[in-house]
């Protein structure tokens, strides 16, 4: 499988799938994306009915993998990935009522949808870089979940030091001392002063400075990079099949932020499992769903909510998604994320809008409707729910379809947000016990101005490339 850029001119030379891993950012600014979809026959499909998590997703991953990774390599690194969770089934559905469902996706060692994907990325560019001899420096920008994941799978690993940016004061104290509380030499918290916007926004900065991220061999970890994509992609399929796909038409419900869940849901549909929705469920930082009402992608400004990872305007993989439905063209991308960097909002050709209303719906909830469903599911389901699910569950049943099962993402552990949950619910989620013993733990962490040139100073003394 060759990858290209979202903005690469037409005729750019490809990339295999272990320097896409590798590079995150194209150099021009763009995303990588497959040459092609794979693509799945309904056979197939039913041929996936009965198998585990891991069996399906290696064969949901490797035709994005190719012979670059023996299948074999592929096989353990996805074992050893999904062998840290804490419920056989990896991600599990829980049924709310008829034809309503919630996909648990905070079952891995950070209680956060993000371990799917880092678990596996983490072995991945340890074997890629291991395989070359070579080391690298991870960036990751995060609104809360993606730093303590990416600290937890990339810890104590040879070849890779890791530097988080997360939003000073705009986490969680759980979500903090997950990306706070690690001693490893090789692991480094930034707090920056800003929201996710300004973290992610030095992140880009610093792979678009070549000089800087070839001399530190940057690398990603956020969903620009393809492969947290791709394997979040596999949830999609276990969650549908076991619901009876393909048999059937499955609606997806998501949470939305920086656009990569959702997207991965879009890319599972491009393969042939039969989506009949894809509904961005958005707090009240709602640009997504603006967006799809206007034609108009407009920054507005970021409010903060009891939903934090949510609280974006920049929604980095909705550029994958116009790349594809504008027929590929990188003239079309240029320009509009030339416009959204000079003006702040850019606005989408009406066919290619018209594309993206057949595969996506969009509706969003306040802070008060969020706290209601978060106290209406724990009163009649017994079951707690965290502020980003409470958006999607509320969302999903304004476009439920008495025929179709609804499946909502639910992308963390409510004891993240224990908060917001008390106040909502009454009652203070309990930590898993493996997890209490980092809240009396000491904190380790850098406060960094906003800085892209802050940042790459910090790097260039404390990474071990340069030493």
């Amino acid at each position: 499988m060759e990858y290209i850029s979202t903005r690469a001119q037409q005729g750019t030379e490809s990339i295999g799938f272990c320097d896409a891993i590798l590079s995150g950012l194209a150099k021009d600014g763009g995303l990588y994306v497959p040459q092609v979809w794979p693509q799945f026959s309904k056979n197939e499909l039913k041929a996936m009915q009965g198998l585990s998590y891991n069996e399906i997703a290696l064969k949901v991953i490797s035709p994005f993998v190719g012979d670059e990774i023996s299948q074999s390599d592929l096989t353990r690194m996805i074992d050893e990935a999904y062998a840290s969770f804490n419920h056989k089934a990896i991600a599990p559905i829980t049924q709310l009522d008829e034809n309503n469902w919630v996909l648990e996706l905070f079952h891995g060692p950070t209680l956060a949808f993000k371990d799917v994907a880092m678990q596996l990325i983490a072995r991945l560019m340890d074997y890629i870089l291991a395989d070359r001899g070579e080391r690298a420096t991870l960036v990751a920008a995060t609104s809360g979940d993606t730093g303590g994941a990416a600290i937890e799978a990339f810890k104590g690993r040879d070849n890779i030091d890791v530097f988080v940016l997360f939003p000073h004061g705009r986490v969680s104290n759980v979500q903090q001392r997950q990306m706070t509380t690690s001693h490893d030499d090789n692991v480094h918290a930034l707090a920056i002063e800003g929201n996710f916007d300004d973290c992610q926004s030095i992140v880009k900065a610093m792979f678009n400075h070549h000089e800087f991220r070839d001399g530190m061999k940057l690398c990603g970890a956020n969903s620009i990079n393809w492969g947290r994509i791709m394997a979040q992609t596999v949830y999609y399929f276990t969650s549908a099949i076991a619901l009876g796909a393909p048999d059937r038409a499955i609606s997806f419900t998501v949470p939305t932020g920086n656009f990569g869940d959702i997207f991965a849901g879009f890319i599972a549909k491009q393969m042939g499992l039969p989506i009949e929705q894809l509904v961005i469920a958005s707090n009240e930082n709602d640009i997504l769903v603006r967006t799809l009402q206007t034609g108009t992608y407009k920054k507005d400004g970021v409010q903060p909510t009891t939903s934090p990872s949510m609280d974006i305007e920049i929604s980095s993989n909705f550029e994958r998604l116009l790349f594809d439905k504008c027929g590929r063209n990188s003239d079309e991308i240029n320009s509009a994320m030339g416009s959204l960097a000079q003006a702040g909002e850019f606005t989408i050709a009406a066919p290619t809008l018209e594309g993206i209303k057949q595969d996506f719906a969009a509706d969003k909830t306040d802070e008060s409707a969020c706290q209601a469903t978060i106290k209406d599911v724990f009163t009649n389901n017994a079951m707690m729910i965290d502020p980003h699910t409470a958006v999607a569950v509320y969302v999903a049943k304004q476009h439920q379809k008495a025929q179709t099962p609804m499946i909502t993402l639910s992308t963390a552990h409510p004891a993240k947000f224990p908060d917001a949950v008390k106040a909502a619910s009454g009652i203070e989620p309990e930590l898993p016990e493996a997890l209490k013993p980092m809240m009396t733990k000491e904190e380790r962490f850098n406060v960094l101005g906003n800085s892209a040139f802050a940042v790459e100073t910090f790097i260039k003394e404390n990474s071990r490339i340069t030493k």
